[in-house]
């Protein structure tokens, strides 16, 4: 099993965050960066083997401070030695998609084929609406949603994935689609340099384009799904061969989904997929369930749970949603000692393997130096017995 620490880069602690308007303050944002340099350097030194970084834009209220998450991805690879980096994800209906296939290619030389690709499809609709303009008819959608907000969304994303695949893979790029056209139109281009050392030109007239850098790695690299809960998105990161990222959810659901990208894919069950889960390890189970409370459990009530993210976890027969302790005892959440967490990892392991577990890191919301220990002693106490 793979390990990957996924920062939710919060500036403040639950405390400062209550306080109001906590991203307004540079001091926060000063010391997240320099806790999460010392979070991810350890990291790098243990053997972890990625680092990822969310896309939002607007977030005052101090959570999830990630507007730009190549820039993030650059930042620490540069701090690093071996470490991948990358996005979970880039919002793909509010982006340019030729402007993503270039960053991260960038990014790719930059670390030296260190980069990973992450993309999702935006559920905020105060930043997706206003960011997704240039893509019109295109709005956050809710994971629950199925609707035709959901419908062209979903159209937005798999339209800008067909172009970032082939600008990283075709060596002059065309497309004709609902959102976007390459060339634009009829374009004069009659410069006699391109005529003589490039391509895609045809009597005065621009009929393709070059998008370069291509990636450092072939044919371009590894590319996540986070949030993977719907059988659209499980169809499609099978079909694409991209790896699917689960979040908690009861079995009831998630049996169903793991079978669906298996019989997609022609997978063995399991493989291609990953877990989501929140990680606190400490020398006590009552420790860790007090700084859980005061970081997953809090973001969650305040920020996941208001757009629908806990639904999936609804025991279908009861009507109920699992106390924190049965959470942990499923699996659901990694948080106690490491014997509790050993367990509760084996829990999901016995019900389904998977190649990934990608932790939630909550930088901030955690003391810095818990934070620290806990990512060691799940690196060093805890997966030793699931490599």
């Amino acid at each position: 099993m793979k390990a990957s620490i996924f920062c939710l880069p919060s500036v403040g602690s639950r405390a400062e965050i209550e306080a109001g308007m906590a991203a307004m303050r540079p001091e926060l944002y000063q010391r997240m960066l320099k806790e999460l340099t010392e979070l991810i350097k350890l990291a790098d030194d243990l053997g972890y083997d990625s680092v990822s970084f969310t896309e939002h834009h607007f977030h005052i209220e101090g959570f999830e401070l990630s507007n730009n998450p190549v820039l993030l991805d650059l930042y620490f690879a540069m701090q690093t030695k071996r470490i991948r980096v990358g996005q979970l994800g880039i919002v793909l209906p509010a982006a340019n998609p030729i402007r993503v296939a270039e960053d991260i290619a960038m990014l790719d030389h930059m670390t030296g084929g260190r980069a990973c690709a992450g993309f999702a499809r935006g559920y905020q609709r105060r930043w997706v609406d206003i960011m997704a303009q240039q893509t019109h008819g295109v709005s956050g959608t809710l994971p629950h949603q199925h609707d035709e907000i959901d419908k062209a969304n979903r159209e937005a994303f798999e339209e800008n994935w067909q172009i970032i695949k082939k600008c990283w893979t075709e060596e002059m790029l065309t497309f004709e689609g609902k959102y976007w056209k390459v060339p634009a139109g009829a374009t004069p281009w009659d410069l006699d340099t391109t005529n003589k050392y490039g391509k895609g030109v045809e009597n005065g007239m621009l009929k393709a384009v070059g998008v370069v850098p291509k990636p450092l790695q072939k044919p371009y690299p590894p590319v996540f799904l986070p949030f993977a809960s719907s059988p659209g998105s499980i169809r499609w990161a099978a079909t694409e061969g991209v790896t699917a990222i689960l979040p908690p959810m009861h079995e009831a659901y998630e049996a169903p989904l793991y079978d669906l990208y298996a019989e997609v894919s022609g997978r063995p069950r399991g493989q291609g997929t990953g877990l989501l889960r929140d990680v606190i390890i400490c020398d006590s189970d009552e420790e860790a369930m007090k700084l859980w409370e005061n970081s997953g459990r809090f973001s969650g009530r305040a920020w996941f749970e208001p757009f629908g993210f806990r639904r999936g976890s609804l025991d279908p027969v009861t009507k109920k949603f699992s106390t924190p302790e049965e959470s942990i005892a499923l699996g659901h959440a990694l948080v106690g000692t490491v014997d509790t967490v050993t367990r509760a990892l084996e829990a999901n392991m016995k019900r389904q393997p998977v190649d990934w577990l990608f932790c939630y890191t909550y930088n901030a919301l955690i003391p810095h130096d818990k934070l620290m220990k806990s990512t060691e002693a799940l690196w060093t106490k805890v997966l030793p017995k699931f490599r």
